[in-house]
C-alpha cells in the first residue's frame, strides 16, 4: 500500500554521497502476505546457528545489533545491485535527495565486481571539469584499494570538506595504463536543463537531471527559443546524454510535452511498470498538445543515459516523434519501493520492471539508438574555422613526409603543436567549430535539417 504523497525517482542506488542519486522508488508500507507461507524452519536454524558461532568463536566480541544489520545488509545486496537496507542516516538522506543540491564530486557510480563503475558526470560539476567519464572504474581512493571496500565507505572516503580534494585512480577503456585524476571536492548546485540555439531555426535543449522542476524548466526553455527564433522552430535537439535519470514524474512531464495524444499509437502511453507487489502497476499517459507543433526531434543518448532519461527517448522513439542517435543507453529500467521499517530505518527494494509504450522492457538492454554515432573527436580547423577543412588529410599531415627545401622552420610551436582543447573546455568555446567540439551534436544537427527539409517537402 503506497503512502499517500508518493514520490517516484529512477537513478541508482549507492550514491546518496556523491550525488542525490535515488532510484526510481516509492515510499510505501509493506503488507501482510495473504497466503501465510510457513517459515523455512530449517533456513531460520542454519542462520540462528551461524549466528551464533560467531558470537562464540569470532577473533573479536560481536554486538547483536551489529550482526543483524549486516546480515540484512547483505541479504538485499544480494538480490540486484538497487536493493538496499537503509540505516537512520541513509533513510533520511534518501528522502531529502530531490533538491538538486548536495556536496561531493558530482557523479553517479555504481558497484561493479569490487571496484565501482561511473555511469555518468554530472553537468558542471568537479568530477566533469577533472575529465571524469562514464564507464571509469574507480580502483583507488587516494592510496586506499577500492577492493575490499564496501560501496557506503568507499562513498565515506569520496565525501569530504568543499575545497578538499580527492585522488582517482581509474581505468578507462582504449588506455593501456591507469589513470590518476584529482578532483576538488565542492557543493554543487545542479542546473538540470540548458539551451541555446545551434544554427538559424534549429534549436538545443540540454537536460542532464531529471529533477523536480524540470518539466516545467524543458517547456519553458523551448518556447523561449521559440520567441528568440520568431515563435517558431524548424527542429529541436534533445540531449539526454550522461543523463542518470531522476524524477519519474519529469521525465513523463518531458516526454508529454512533445506528444499529442490525438496522433499516438499504444493509447497514448508513455510508460508503464509491470510488479508483483500491489500497487506498483503504473500506467503513465500522453495528453493532447505538442510544444513543438510536429517540428522534427533529435535525441541524443549515449552509455551513462539511463532510467528516467531511457523512458523519455523510449517514449519519442516507439511513437516515432523523434530519431534516437547516439549509442546505446545504460539500461537500469527498474522501481525500488522504499518500505519504511521501525526505528527510522527502511528497505529500497526492487518491486517493478519499465517498460516503453510498445511493450520493450528498458532493464538490462537500454534503448537502442536509430542511429549509431560515436563520439568521434575530429582533427581541429586550421583554414579559419572550416569545418571540413580539418577532415582532409595533405601531405604534410603523412608520417615521414618529406620537408619543402625552401621553407623556414619556425623557431615557434606550430598550431598543429599548439595546445589541445578537450571536449569539456570546448563547450563553451563558441569560435570552435560544432565538428571538433562535439561531433555526435553536429551529426544530430545535420539528421535534423534533414528530417526538416523531408517534412517541408
Amino acid at each position: 500500500m503506497y503512502l499517500k504523497n508518493t514520490i517516484r525517482m529512477l537513478t541508482f542506488c549507492g550514491m546518496i554521497t556523491c550525488l542525490p542519486c535515488t532510484p526510481g522508488f516509492c515510499f510505501g508500507a509493506a503488507e501482510e502476505n495473504s497466503e501465510n507461507e510457513k517459515l523455512p524452519l530449517a533456513d531460520l536454524q542454519r542462520f540462528t546457528t551461524v549466528i551464533d558461532n560467531i558470537k562464540n568463536y569470532y577473533v573479536k566480541p560481536t554486538e547483536d545489533g551489529a550482526l543483524f544489520e549486516n546480515a540484512m545488509r547483505g541479504m538485499l545486496a544480494g538480490l540486484d545491485p538497487h536493493s538496499s537496507y537503509l540505516d537512520k542516516e541513509e533513510y533520511e538522506e534518501l528522502k531529502a535527495a530531490t533538491s538538486g543540491k548536495f556536496g561531493g564530486l558530482g557523479i553517479e557510480v555504481i558497484p561493479e565486481d569490487g571496484l565501482i563503475r561511473v555511469i555518468s558526470p554530472i553537468d558542471d560539476t568537479p568530477a566533469q571539469r577533472a575529465g571524469i567519464q562514464s564507464g571509469d572504474i574507480i580502483i583507488r581512493l587516494n592510496d586506499t584499494p577500492v577492493k575490499g571496500l564496501s560501496l557506503r565507505e568507499a562513498i565515506e572516503k569520496m565525501r569530504g570538506e568543499r575545497g578538499t580534494n580527492i585522488t582517482l585512480t581509474i581505468i578507462r577503456h582504449g588506455e593501456a595504463k591507469p589513470l590518476r585524476i584529482t578532483v576538488t571536492r565542492d557543493t554543487i548546485n545542479v542546473r538540470s536543463v540548458k539551451s541555446e540555439m545551434l544554427d538559424n531555426n534549429y534549436g538545443y535543449v540540454r537536460v542532464s537531471q531529471f529533477q523536480s522542476n524540470t518539466g516545467d524548466d524543458v517547456v519553458q526553455a523551448v518556447q523561449n527559443l521559440k520567441k528568440t527564433n520568431g515563435g517558431k522552430l524548424k527542429g529541436l535537439v534533445l540531449d539526454l546524454r550522461n543523463n542518470p535519470g531522476g524524477v519519474l514524474d519529469s521525465s513523463v512531464q518531458v516526454a508529454d510535452a512533445f506528444l499529442d495524444r490525438d496522433k499516438l499509437k499504444y493509447d497514448g502511453v508513455i510508460v508503464y511498470t509491470k510488479g508483483r507487489m500491489a500497487g506498483s502497476q503504473i500506467k503513465e499517459k500522453a495528453h493532447s498538445g505538442d510544444i513543438l507543433n510536429g517540428a522534427p526531434i533529435v535525441a541524443l543518448v549515449n552509455g551513462g543515459s539511463a532510467s528516467a532519461s531511457e523512458i523519455v527517448a523510449g517514449a519519442l522513439q516507439d511513437h516515432r516523434r523523434a530519431v534516437v542517435i547516439g549509442e546505446q543507453t545504460f539500461g537500469k529500467g527498474s522501481v525500488q519501493t522504499v518500505i519504511p521499517l521501525k526505528d527510522s530505518r527502511g528497505l529500497k527494494l526492487t518491486t517493478a520492471l519499465y517498460y516503453t509504450p510498445a511493450g520493450r522492457s528498458i532493464q538490462a538492454d537500454g534503448i537502442k539508438p536509430d542511429i549509431i554515432i560515436q563520439p568521434l573527436k575530429m582533427p581541429k580547423s586550421d583554414n579559419g574555422g572550416d569545418p571540413q577543412s580539418g577532415l582532409m588529410l595533405r601531405e604534410e599531415d603523412l608520417r615521414g613526409h618529406l620537408e619543402n627545401g625552401n621553407s623556414k622552420k619556425n623557431s615557434g610551436a606550430s598550431a598543429k603543436e599548439g595546445k589541445e582543447i578537450s571536449s569539456k573546455d570546448a563547450k563553451d568555446n563558441k569560435d570552435i567549430p560544432l565538428v571538433n567540439r562535439d561531433y555526435q551534436l553536429f551529426e544530430a544537427l545535420n539528421i535534423l535539417k534533414g528530417l526538416s527539409l523531408l517534412k517541408q517537402g
